[in-house]
């Protein structure tokens, strides 16, 4: 509704600007809860292994083809700010555990779902929110409770549980292969500090390229870096290489400030152009005189000094990302060096070999056989732009993953298993709380059903028979936590012995995510909306459609 003026003596006062829109009471939750639950309903086809993918189209007509649920929402633009919320639910989960971004919104959009039931009853929104944050709470006790141990050493465990993040994305074909360098990779980066494991994914660099097969994907010791050598007459391949990292341009430095050369004999500019040949030449040497036959620069290499290192049959590439020169630093051990004066043969790294090599069209520098390389490269290879896109955000969300379960020492069972254990256990602790808050618990645990529903409709199966099989199985069974569903055969299973596992911070992260926001929203009585700018020749309005 528009701002109404208030009348006060028979003057009218304005209060909000012109053309600001305010909405109170329950129409302002009817639409916050509207909106969260097209958001959750957007990408709830996408959850599981037999999910279905989007496509997005931008304004410029670039596609993605993708089923990952940060992706969708992000590339999605959204308008209204409830909507943000909602993305901004996907990204926090993406940002801290790498998965489970489509549980965590669609988890949030269900439980506004009966939260709105529950407002109909005339339920108080602050005693939904707190019998919400209850549940919470004791979901996370009981996640604690259900969460198995693992040995961080067990390479075969933490490969399921990459190929489970894997699962349902474009890089499902070669999931095992995939799995396998994922597990290489946070292997050889892990760093054992006071007993326990640091991974900082970013010494893990994905570079992508298509062409080839998405088998076609290699894990290389070392860095690879999308630039060529400098210069055609300089090895293309170099064995045993001693590398320098320096961070300053092998040019002549030209002058802060205007100056002004005045040569009056020929001789002078021949004298000043020698001088200039003279200190490039001099840089060259003192790379050459250091020991190293690589060489990678941050800045500029000029024409002369790539003649001079070409001379000296020294590999150069120039202008290297800072990032890729720290990556290096960590995979070749050597120093990066600002000033070249300074360099020495300790500064320098080493590689078994630095080759040039063409793929596709390009030509890319590769850096193998590093000694004890604390950063290392996955270069992924597919058919097309679209199909390196998604495994490499496939192979991102493993990044995540494997991480986390080294990091937390605990699983859960995939196949929404928790979420069926969950339920069972909140439906018994709201008869322990009583009052109104039993109901919002209540309505909680039946929220959480959405996963293992949301995983049977996507897989042609009917989704009350699954859950209520579900159900019997986590009643009956002594380790009737680890039963999920199994969508390709289309039964209860144990998810731990299939080897469908995810670990505990990607669930406990959803349901915290998608608790916190789902509060949030319920909480909101009150939408004041400034209107947009009026566009020229046009008489009031936001000059938009309303949305």
């Amino acid at each position: 509704m528009a701002a109404a003026p208030s009348q006060l003596g028979g003057t009218p006062v304005l209060i909000l600007k012109e053309g600001t829109t305010r909405t109170r009471g329950r129409d302002a939750q009817r639409t916050n809860i509207m909106v969260a639950r097209v958001i959750a309903e957007a990408v709830k086809s996408t959850l599981g292994p037999k999910g279905m993918d989007k496509m997005l189209v931008d304004t410029i007509g670039d596609v993605v083809v993708t089923n990952d649920g940060a992706t969708i929402l992000k590339e999605m633009d959204v308008e209204h700010p409830t909507a943000k919320m909602m993305v901004e639910v996907a990204k926090t989960q993406e940002n801290e555990v790498g998965d489970g971004t489509t549980t965590a919104v669609v988890l949030a959009g269900e439980l506004l779902k009966y939260a709105e039931d529950l407002l109909d009853q005339d339920v108080h929104p602050t005693i939904i929110a707190n019998g919400y944050r209850m549940a919470a709470e004791k979901a996370q006790e009981i996640l604690q409770e259900i969460a198995e141990d693992i040995n961080v050493e067990d390479d075969a465990l933490l490969k399921k549980i990459a190929m489970t993040a894997m699962t349902g994305k474009g890089a499902e074909l070669a999931k095992e292969y995939l799995a396998e360098l994922v597990v290489k990779a946070v292997r050889a980066v892990a760093e054992k500090e006071n007993g326990k494991y640091v991974i900082d994914t970013d010494d893990i660099k994905l570079e992508k390229k298509e062409g080839g097969a998405v088998e076609d994907t290699e894990l290389i010791n070392g860095i690879v870096i999308d630039k060529e050598r400098v210069h055609p007459g300089m090895p293309r391949r170099v064995k045993d290489a001693k590398i320098a990292l320096i961070n300053a341009p092998l040019e002549i430095e030209k002058t802060e400030f205007d100056a002004e050369i005045r040569i009056t004999d020929p001789n002078q500019l021949k004298a000043f152009i020698d001088e200039e040949e003279r200190m490039l030449k001099e840089m060259v040497e003192k790379i050459k005189s250091s020991g190293a036959n690589v060489l990678f620069c941050q800045k500029g290499i000029d024409d002369l000094a790539q003649h001079y290192l070409a001379k000296e049959g020294i590999f150069a590439v120039r202008r290297v990302k800072k990032s890729d020169m720290e990556k290096l630093a960590k995979a070749t051990g050597a120093t990066i060096v600002t000033n070249i004066d300074d360099l020495s043969e300790k500064d320098l790294g080493y590689a078994g070999t630095v080759e040039e090599v063409k793929i596709g069209d390009d030509e890319m520098v590769f850096v193998r056989e590093c000694k004890d390389p604390k950063s290392v490269t996955i270069l992924i290879r597919g058919g097309t732009e679209h199909i390196v896109d998604e495994v490499e955000r496939a192979l991102e969300d493993c990044l995540g993953v494997v991480p986390a379960a080294i990091r937390d020492g605990k699983v859960l069972a995939g196949g929404g298993a928790p979420e069926i254990e969950l339920a069972l256990r909140l439906r018994d602790y709201a008869k322990t709380v009583g009052g109104r808050e039993q109901l919002a618990i209540e309505a909680f645990a039946d929220a959480l059903e959405v996963v293992p529903r949301a995983l049977a409709e996507n897989a042609g199966l009917d989704p009350i028979d699954m859950v209520v099989a579900l159900r019997a199985k986590h009643e009956k069974e002594k380790n009737g936590h680890r039963f999920g569903l199994d969508v390709y055969e289309g039964e209860v299973r144990d998810m731990l012995s299939e080897g469908i596992v995810e670990p505990l911070s990607v669930k406990s992260q959803a349901i915290d995510s998608a608790s916190e926001v789902a509060v949030m929203i319920l909480r909101i009585d009150d939408v004041i909306a400034a209107s947009g700018e009026t566009k020229k020749g046009e008489e009031g309005g936001t000059g938009g459609e309303e949305e």
